[in-house]
């Protein structure tokens, strides 16, 4: 595994078709994210206030994304 796409490929490929569902909850809590490479890339600020689920099922791919 080299990068967090990666694992998250990996969780995916693990948790499809068990119906796994997985719940994070934030509470202001703030993320810095590089745009670029290097000490000094500009960030992007994500806020993160609730509920973040995550399903994972069987199926073509082709399913429309859903809240």
């Amino acid at each position: 595994m080299k990068d967090w796409t990666d694992l998250g490929k990996e969780m995916w490929s693990y948790l499809t078709g068990k119906s796994a569902v997985i719940n994070y909850s934030f509470i202001d809590m703030t993320v810095e994210v590089p745009r670029d490479i290097g000490p000094d890339a500009p960030r992007a600020t994500w806020k993160l206030n609730g509920t973040l689920r995550v399903t994972t099922s069987e199926g073509s791919g082709t399913e429309p994304l859903t809240k």
